[in-house]
């Protein structure tokens, strides 16, 4: 933290100019949410009821701001691994309780310009490499100096150096499972609006210049781009992304591999009705633990479905083929954007090509004015890879 507070105290005078226009913004959400976790070969289930409660303030004058926030995670019920304390006989539920500072930014930003210096959230793209982990009650958040260069329009140059990962284990984070993660992380996207859609070139170089985090066995270099897209058909629309990456060892990471990583998702839109698919491809090398693809700094609940089985990609690799189907309504009754959707994940090893398993996702979801809230439901069906698992969310939150 010390980093973060020198470059905030550095930056700050160039801002007190316009002390005398300072507007206030107060910052607060909570988040209620139970969560039931059924996993095969272990002895008991997991309840958890966690309540998360985050405040602060954000300073504006002109093209300055700066703001400070704070947050709380309780557990009501901890019938739950954290992942730190409690029984390990109970399935792993990751929010442990937890007190801290989440954000204390100072940010400068102009049409062409924007720096952005302390604590923060970072996402790029969709938050396959590099996200702020929002699904988990403490999320994830960097101390890292962050420019948005944009020098003509269409054309964006997004430039990131964290020092420090605050993970999602908190004030009480020990071992594999730090509360923060130190290292030289740099992160770089370039894109360009095209006729076909927004066209990016990537690298996201991760540093987990830590030996309890596998031996530094998690540092990597990314290369890679991504085409994200939408087109109108008729009435509908259809959306699409393309993506490729190339992986391998970096900084002090003892192991030697190359790996590739494939995406193609498409859907169409109705309106109302949604359906997609889509295939995604993070490669292997040798079979050798942490030599295929690994995303360390993702959103990974986004991704290869919400039983959270491939978090840590697997030796072999992992071979998603999904598909999906949703309706939206803008409004049923008293409710806002009513969503319900469902999803199919088949798991696939991309090494010696055998079967993992497959998942069932559903969601159903609806605001009612400054509340929204959620049903959700996975179930994992094991094959050669982990335990039949079942979860099960009921969550609550709220925005001022």
């Amino acid at each position: 933290m010390a980093r973060t507070l020198i470059l905030l105290l550095a930056l700050a005078p160039a801002g007190a100019a316009h002390a005398q226009s300072v507007q206030l913004k107060p910052l607060g959400e909570a988040r209620l949410r139970y969560e039931t976790v059924d996993q095969d070969g272990l002895a008991a289930n997991a309840e958890a009821l966690t309540l998360r409660l985050r405040a602060g303030v954000e300073a504006r004058a002109g093209r300055w701001s700066a703001l400070v926030e704070g947050q709380g995670n309780l557990a009501i019920v901890d019938d739950y691994f954290d992942g730190l304390h409690g029984a390990t006989t109970r399935p792993i539920v990751a929010d442990p309780g937890n007190i801290a500072l989440t954000r204390a930014q100072l940010r400068y930003a102009s049409p062409a310009f924007a720096v952005t210096a302390g604590r923060q959230r970072i996402g790029f793209d969709d938050e396959r490499f590099v996200g702020s982990v929002g699904f988990r009650q403490n999320g994830q958040s960097y101390d890292a100096v962050r420019a948005e260069v944009t020098p003509v329009k269409g054309v964006k140059a997004d430039l990131a150096y964290a020092w420090s990962v605050r993970t999602i284990w908190g004030i009480d984070g020990a071992g594999a499972r730090q509360q923060a993660v130190s290292g030289d992380n740099v992160f770089a996207n370039v894109g360009a609006q095209t006729p076909v859609g927004k066209l990016s070139g990537f690298a996201y170089l991760v540093d987990q210049d830590e030996t309890a985090m596998q031996g530094f066995r998690m540092s990597s270099q990314s290369y890679g781009v991504r085409l994200d897209g939408s087109k109108p058909l008729g009435k509908a629309k259809i959306a699409y992304q393309l993506s490729y990456a190339r992986q391998s060892d970096w900084h002090r990471n003892p192991n030697d591999y190359s790996v590739d990583y494939y995406l193609a998702d498409f859907a169409v839109d109705l309106g109302g009705p949604r359906v997609g698919a889509g295939y995604e491809i993070l490669g292997a090398d040798n079979g050798i633990s942490l030599t295929s693809f690994q995303t360390p700094l993702a959103t990974g609940f986004k991704f290869q479905g919400w039983a959270d089985k491939f978090l840590v990609t697997p030796p072999d690799g992992v071979r998603d083929l999904y598909a999906s189907a949703g309706w939206s309504w803008k409004a049923i009754g008293p409710l806002k954007a009513v969503t319900v959707q469902a999803a199919y994940h088949d798991y696939r090893s991309d090494r010696a090509s055998r079967s993992y398993g497959d998942e069932i996702d559903l969601l159903a979801s609806a605001k009612l004015g400054k509340i929204t809230g959620s049903v959700r439901y996975a179930h994992y069906s094991a094959d050669s890879f982990a335990t039949d698992t079942d979860k099960f969310w009921l969550q609550l939150d709220w925005t001022l």
